[in-house]
């Protein structure tokens, strides 16, 4: 039986590539402070003339090397930044799959505020965060503390947002994603490599994170999204030759397995918010875990709470001084989440699903 013919690509909808004198004042925007007016003559248009030429050829990838054994096209050229995160989750999941290793919790911060930016004050979740560590700490497991705040206090630090390869066809969103860095667009300092390698060391997860109108704060968002790749995701770029659309869907219109490259890790969940969404933000979070084939905790390792509901936003952090109950709930769940990793890496955690085939993988 033949494989059908994979549908074409629809085209049309991106803008023309800039030209040269636009190119030229978008490049710039970068250096209107005043210090940089001594270097406004050659060093900086030396160096815009450069950045103009690698727009202008596309050059995603300027280091690259022969993506070797192993791979569907062994002599296609590979980019030496994702060649080199591969390795690093190579050796993230040996670590993670070996009985002898310590037990490993990664504890995600969603929350966007910290004191080293414009709202001068930690967030309450950092604070949960840290409650949450102590109980960990306490039963010997090895904590991991995933700040995402630092995307809007740390220079040059980016978690870009997904292109949506995934919707074309499943077998062009490789993992880990090869979409960054963009070189000759400027989109590079990607912190998604770095946190695809921790959560694949990860045993168990903790996400604390604040409601930002009814929904999870972009940062938290934009690593969920980029975390797509890890669900079904292609881990040998060679196989759709770079993002070749038409490769990729006969790819999957042949069968495609979705491999899922997290599954079998647990989680806990503290969601918290002043007026409204919490529970349709838990609800979502627990979800998208429940999909990616990670095992909760428990209910109680599953909090949605509000912190000084309709009270002040000023005297929030005092709230949750006074709050001893959900102070008891966060330390509740890291202690749920501490005896899941146990019972997991025993192969003594419940999952009756565990032998039900998806009749609709996706």
């Amino acid at each position: 039986m033949t494989s059908p013919t994979p549908p074409r690509a629809r085209t049309g909808q991106a803008p023309e590539p800039l030209e040269r004198a636009a190119f030229r004042e978008r490049f710039l925007l970068d250096f209107q402070d005043p210090r940089f007016a001594d270097e406004a003559g050659d060093a900086l248009d030396r160096i815009e003339a450069i950045a103009w030429r690698n727009y202008d050829d596309n050059r995603k990838a300027p280091r690259t090397r022969k993506a070797g054994p192993g791979y569907a096209d062994p002599d296609y050229d590979l980019s030496v930044d994702w060649l080199e995160a591969k390795e690093r989750i190579d050796a993230a999941r040996a670590r993670w799959a070996d009985p002898a290793s310590p037990s490993r919790v990664l504890l995600v911060c969603g929350s966007a505020r910290n004191d080293g930016t414009c709202p001068g004050e930690i967030s309450k979740s950092w604070r949960m965060l840290n409650m949450a560590r102590d109980v960990l700490a306490a039963e010997h497991i090895e904590i991991d503390l995933l700040d995402l705040s630092r995307v809007t206090s740390d220079y040059g630090r980016h978690i870009h947002p997904c292109k949506g390869c995934v919707s074309t066809a499943m077998p062009l969103c490789h993992f880990p994603c090869s979409c960054y860095p963009n070189h000759a667009m400027r989109q590079t300092g990607d912190w998604m490599n770095e946190i695809y390698e921790r959560w694949t060391a990860a045993h168990g997860v903790m996400i604390i994170t604040p409601v930002y109108w009814y929904q999870s704060p972009s940062p938290l968002k934009l690593m969920i999204d980029r975390l797509v790749c890890a669900d079904g995701g292609n881990p040998d770029p060679t196989s759709t030759h770079g993002k070749k659309s038409a490769e990729a869907k006969a790819l999957e219109l042949a069968g495609w397995g979705y491999p899922k490259h997290l599954e079998g890790r647990t989680y806990a969940l503290a969601v918290h918010g002043d007026v409204a969404g919490i529970e349709m933000t838990r609800r979502g979070l627990s979800d998208w875990l429940d999909w990616m084939g990670f095992i909760d905790a428990g209910p109680a390792a599953r909090l949605d709470r509000y912190i000084g509901y309709y009270e002040s936003y000023a005297q929030s952090h005092e709230v949750l001084d006074r709050d001893a109950a959900m102070q008891a709930e966060i330390r509740g769940a890291a202690q749920a989440l501490a005896v899941a990793v146990g019972e997991l890496r025993a192969g003594t955690l419940s999952r009756p699903d565990a032998g039900v085939r998806r009749a609709r993988p996706k």
